[in-house]
């Protein structure tokens, strides 16, 4: 159980999106919470952007990478840092304006009332997403719900999410998941295999005209493809436990999957 107080920060990872980061930190200004932008090796003007935006909000710290790491190592990098300074959960949030920045509280209010859960936004698209990436998505959904033996997680790719840092910076330690677009859905399996509850909230995701993504289409769902290889491979250790909490389930009458 989570003895600590309720203690959030927000984490955005960031490679080269300097200009949508003002604009986005002034929406999550309304939430009062600290915040640490992770600059993942950009260029030289998101980097002065960035420090730019630490000294213009008090709330708001930088950390800079060397060099690019991809996605996952950038979100590790501000998870770790968060559990070190004290923070006892963490919502991540991309840098590229697809999140509704409106449904932040409601995830936080998720978090604090079960703050031993992962809470993830469920993505819900407009005619902006494409074609080939809402297709790609189901190839993960029905990897994961063999890796899981459950259709509890609904979408294990929106990287809108409070994590509980100490369980999830744990298995980050043991488990060392992918580095790039495979980390959101590794992290998630992994928490779910120790018995972490995951958590959905219904949320508009959109792909803003001319905006910047990272995802590399071949390489990226090579990756995804190792990852889902991996985790099929080790999932049948974890089986006993699943099904183990299946049968006190439906012994305590109980209606999850």
């Amino acid at each position: 159980m989570c003895v600590k107080p309720f203690n959030p920060i927000i984490v955005i990872p960031c490679y080269n999106h300097g200009s949508t980061l003002a604009a986005e930190l002034d929406a999550l200004a309304a939430l009062a919470l600290p915040c640490v932008i992770v600059d993942d090796g950009s260029n030289p003007e998101t980097a002065q952007e960035i420090n730019r935006l630490s000294d213009v909000y008090d709330w708001v710290s930088a950390v800079h990478r060397d060099k690019n790491g991809g996605k996952g190592a950038a979100v590790m990098t501000g998870l770790r840092w968060a559990l070190e300074h004290g923070y006892t959960h963490a919502l991540q949030i991309d840098a590229d304006g697809q999140h509704d920045i409106a449904d932040a509280k409601k995830l936080l209010a998720m978090s604090e009332e079960t703050p031993d859960a992962l809470i993830s936004g469920q993505p819900v698209y407009d005619e902006t997403v494409p074609k080939g990436r809402l297709i790609g998505r189901y190839f993960t959904h029905v990897w994961v719900w063999i890796e899981t033996l459950s259709f509890e997680i609904k979408d294990s790719l929106c990287g809108f999410r409070v994590y509980p840092l100490a369980d999830t910076c744990e298995i980050i330690r043991r488990a060392r998941p992918g580095k790039r677009m495979d980390f959101d859905p590794e992290i998630m399996v992994r928490l779910f295999w120790q018995g972490v509850d995951v958590r959905f909230l219904p949320t508009r995701v959109i792909y803003p005209e001319n905006g910047i993504s990272h995802f590399r289409m071949g390489k990226d769902n090579l990756l995804l493809s190792l990852m889902h290889t991996r985790l099929v491979l080790v999932s049948p250790l974890y089986w006993p436990a699943r099904l183990l909490r299946l049968t006190r389930n439906l012994r305590r009458g109980g209606v999850r999957r």
